[in-house]
Formats: C-alpha cells, sequence, structure tokens
C-alpha cells in the first residue's frame, strides 16, 4: 500500500469506528436496569452490523460492476440481481403467510425465511443472466440482459405485493422490505451474511488486477493474458453474492453502490486492489450513518433506511457529477 493512501485509510476506518460507536450510544436508555441496557446495546450492536455489512457489500459491488463496465455511473442493481434478491425476500414472505408447512421447518423459523429468500432469489438471478450471456463475450449482452431481469422482477415484485394487501400485517412487511432497513434484522441474520460479505470481499480484491486490465479494454486485458470471459464471469457471481447478502439484512438500500466507489476514487485513485477495501469501510460507515438518521429522526415512525439513502445519496451523487465535469472543463 502506497505510503501518501495510509492517511486515508487511517480516517476511513477511525470514521468507521467512530460511528459505529455513536450509532450503540445514541438513542433511548434504560436508567436503573443495567440488564436492559444490556439488551438494548446488544439489539443497536446487530443492527450496526446489519447496516455495515450491507453498505460494504453494495459499496464493493458498485466498485466492481463499475470497472467491469468502465462506466462510473452504473450500479450492482444493473446485473438485475438486486432485483432478484428483493422479489426472492418478497415471495419468501408471501410463502410464509400463505403456507403454514415453512413455520415447522427444522433450523429455519420465521427470522430466516427473509434471507433466504433473498439469497435464492439472488442465486436464480444470476443463474439466469449467466445462461443468457454464457455463449456471448461483449459486455452489452450482460448490461442488456441485465435491464430486463430487473425490469421482470421489478414487475413480479409489484404484483406480490398486490398479492400481499389482502393481509395488513404482510403488506406491511413487504413495503418495509422493499424501502429498505435493517430495524429487523437478527443475529443469525447477521452471522448468515457476514461470511458471504467476508468472502466476496476477499474474492473481488483477489480480482483487482484483472479489472485494472479490463479499464483499458477488454482486447487490451486479453493481450496481457487476462481471460475475460472467465473474468466477468466471476467476478459477475462475487457481485451477486455480495447485493444478496446486502438485501437478505438491508431490504433495497439504494444509492450506496453508487455514491460511495464515485466518492473515493479522487482520494484513492483507480487501482481496484486500494479502492476496494476503501469503499468497504465507507460503504459500511454511510449506511451506519444513514441508519442513525432514520432511528433518531423526529418523526411518528422510523423513517425507511433506503429513503435516508436516497435522499442522501441523490445529491451527493449529482454534486460529484457536477464536479467531476468542472475538472473536465478545466483539465
Amino acid at each position: 500500500m502506497p505510503r501518501r493512501l495510509l492517511p486515508v485509510y487511517g480516517l476511513l476506518m477511525g470514521l468507521a469506528a467512530g460511528i459505529a460507536v455513536l450509532a450503540l450510544l445514541l438513542g433511548p436508555s434504560a436508567p436503573g436496569d443495567p440488564e436492559l441496557e444490556r439488551t438494548l446495546l446488544g439489539l443497536r450492536a446487530t443492527r450496526v452490523g446489519a447496516a455495515f455489512l450491507a453498505g460494504a457489500a453494495l459499496a464493493v459491488g458498485g466498485a466492481v460492476v463499475q470497472g467491469l463496465f468502465r462506466n462510473p455511473l452504473v450500479s450492482p442493481s444493473i446485473l438485475g440481481t438486486t432485483g432478484g434478491a428483493m422479489l426472492g425476500g418478497q415471495m419468501a414472505l408471501l410463502g410464509f403467510a400463505a403456507l403454514p408447512a415453512l413455520r415447522n421447518l427444522p433450523y429455519l423459523g420465521p427470522h430466516m425465511i427473509l434471507p433466504v429468500g433473498s439469497l435464492l432469489g439472488a442465486e436464480l438471478a444470476l443463474l439466469v443472466l449467466l445462461a443468457f450471456v454464457r455463449t456471448r463475450s461483449d459486455n452489452l449482452a450482460l448490461l442488456l440482459t441485465g435491464f430486463i431481469l430487473s425490469s421482470l422482477f421489478l414487475s413480479l415484485g409489484g404484483f406480490v405485493t398486490s398479492l400481499a394487501q389482502d393481509s395488513w400485517d404482510l403488506a406491511r412487511a413487504v413495503v418495509n422490505f422493499t424501502l429498505g432497513g435493517v430495524g429487523g434484522a437478527g443475529r443469525r441474520q447477521v452471522l448468515l451474511a457476514a461470511p458471504l460479505v467476508v468472502v466476496g470481499i476477499a474474492a473481488t480484491w483477489a480480482w483487482g488486477r484483472h479489472l485494472d486490465l479490463l479499464l483499458s479494454g477488454e482486447d487490451e486485458a486479453a493481450a496481457f493474458g487476462v481471460d475475460v470471459t472467465l473474468a466477468r464471469r466471476w467476478l459477475t457471481v462475487w457481485v451477486a453474492i455480495l447485493t444478496g447478502a446486502a438485501v437478505s439484512v438491508g431490504g433495497n438500500v439504494i444509492f450506496t453502490g453508487l455514491v460511495v466507489p464515485h466518492a473515493l476514487r479522487p482520494f484513492v485513485g483507480v487501482q481496484h486492489r486500494r479502492l476496494i477495501p476503501a469503499a468497504a469501510l465507507a460503504g459500511g460507515a454511510f449506511v451506519v450513518a444513514c441508519d442513525i438518521l432514520a432511528r433518531l429522526a423526529p418523526t411518528r415512525s422510523e423513517i425507511p433506511l433506503g429513503v435516508v439513502t436516497g435522499i442522501i445519496g441523490a445529491p451527493v451523487f449529482l454534486g460529484l457529477l457536477r464536479s467531476g465535469r468542472r475538472r473536465l472543463a478545466h483539465g
């Protein structure tokens, strides 16, 4: 790691740690009841872990797909796996309400139905995506297939949401999941998602040099010995795993995979072995900070996390685009 980047990584680690501590301390307390205080801290710690995992996974996934498509304006949802994970989670909620047999499955309690459904939905989307592009080697086929799958899953998700309207509780659960949030994430959900996120980040970091070569073009990368088709497929697999894990604990947390890598490149550069660790730290810190705002906003009900990330992420991204254009105009 270049010495000039050590202060940047130090700042990111300090920022992530400081935001995590704030998330643990801020909120209602239970004075005079140590047992309840420990319970509150445990719930907040689980929530912080879920938010950090979701943010880190989406930010790293965004950095990878932006490098894969050589376009800083794309996000993990472009591959359709986010839509697949959302649809899987929605169908899991619907199936749990409609099929009592699901409630009696061993080792699969009510709190695990949603993350398992999201992961299965992401895996299904990935299998469909790879089946359609296995005979094609261009990014355009991957991009168009992902876009079509996203549109299909969005429509099917709307259909599932309409079916859920017969039950008020089910409709509320589906809508809350669609809007994003980590309030309902349990310890087992976090433990299920954590190894997927850690392995996914490590795997994408290992493919970092291939991504760097792909930035110069597929022909140039092939000339340096990169198997472009193999690299694209494996990177797609790992992005799907990361997005599925993120959706399983956080729902639809928008803009994270788009804004965070774009904001970091001026500070850490475009080399992916430098960008990916920074994106994991910054993405996790960003979502945890947004969750603090969602919890502490002076409203009667908690604001969905995806709404907060969208409200903050959209103006930030527009500002980054504007500053980038100014640099190009004066460069």
